[in-house]
């Protein structure tokens, strides 16, 4: 009698330990984030066009202009929370944020362990120059003279594509190269768009212009895995703005460039 006493309570505590797991495993983020009225979400502080600190301290950049889109979509207020590299998916799977929209790409590994949401910006690497060159694919480079930095993606695909005619000057470093744009011994350059974007903004009266995409990569919102409704929310806000223009704008805000066709019809 004494033992089946005892038991009971242990069989009670079983149960509600199974009840709260089972609870857990079938947590809803969407409902719960409706139902804080806020949405965490991981952003970058040190990596400028995409999340940086202005003069007053506060982040500012394409991916926390997204996340704020997000956070209208869903009717809730936003929390930027910054984050490194290297902390925003820990950041994700303990839970400390909902969403990362950090310059985050794909890969197998990172399917593994998160869902992702459709594309809503691109990360590529292209060729800039001066206003007055005309200049849309590779074609268009024969007899020009167009800088990289040795070594770089850019190098190896700029040898590859390019006519006979044109000349590949390489330099040492991103610095270098930009430098040499600046003092006028380079016109065109291959490089990464933030690099270029960047220069534009401390430099105005030596911004290149986007000429052509040499590689076209893209940036994704992250999320837990097992979250269907969230991720399905997500991809309903990013696709109304894609189909509005509105997240066309951000990314030409910040990053200079037009959301690529294939970045702005891909819904999935």
């Amino acid at each position: 009698m004494k033992f089946t006493k005892f038991l009971a309570p242990c069989s009670a505590a079983v149960l509600m330990i199974i009840a709260l797991t089972t609870s857990n495993a079938n947590a809803d983020a969407l409902a719960d984030i409706a139902k804080s009225g806020t949405i965490r979400i991981a952003v970058p502080q040190d990596f400028q066009p995409y999340g940086s600190v202005n003069s007053e301290m506060q982040l500012q950049g394409l991916d926390i202009d997204v996340s704020k889109l997000i956070a209208k979509g869903m009717g809730v207020k936003v929390e930027l929370v910054p984050v490194a590299s290297a902390n925003r998916i820990p950041y994700l799977q303990t839970h400390k944020v909902e969403l990362v929209i950090s310059t985050l790409g794909r890969n197998a590994e990172r399917d593994k362990v998160l869902d992702f949401s459709q594309p809503y910006a691109p990360f590529n690497n292209s060729v800039f120059g001066a206003a007055e060159i005309k200049v849309s694919g590779p074609a268009d480079l024969a007899s020009q003279v167009v800088g990289v930095a040795r070594g770089t993606f850019e190098d190896i695909q700029l040898t590859a594509s390019v006519p006979p005619s044109a000349t590949i000057k390489r330099y040492e470093d991103n610095n270098t190269l930009i430098s040499a744009y600046v003092s006028g011994q380079v016109k065109l350059i291959g490089t990464g768009d933030f690099v270029a974007i960047t220069l534009g903004e401390k430099d105005p009266s030596h911004k290149p212009v986007f000429k052509y995409v040499i590689q076209e990569s893209r940036c994704v919102v992250g999320l837990n895995k097992g979250e269907p409704a969230l991720q399905a929310k997500v991809n309903d806000i990013l696709t109304k703005a894609k189909k509005s223009g509105e997240l066309n704008a951000l990314v030409k805000k910040w990053l200079n460039v037009p959301l690529p066709d294939k970045l702005a019809n891909a819904y999935e």
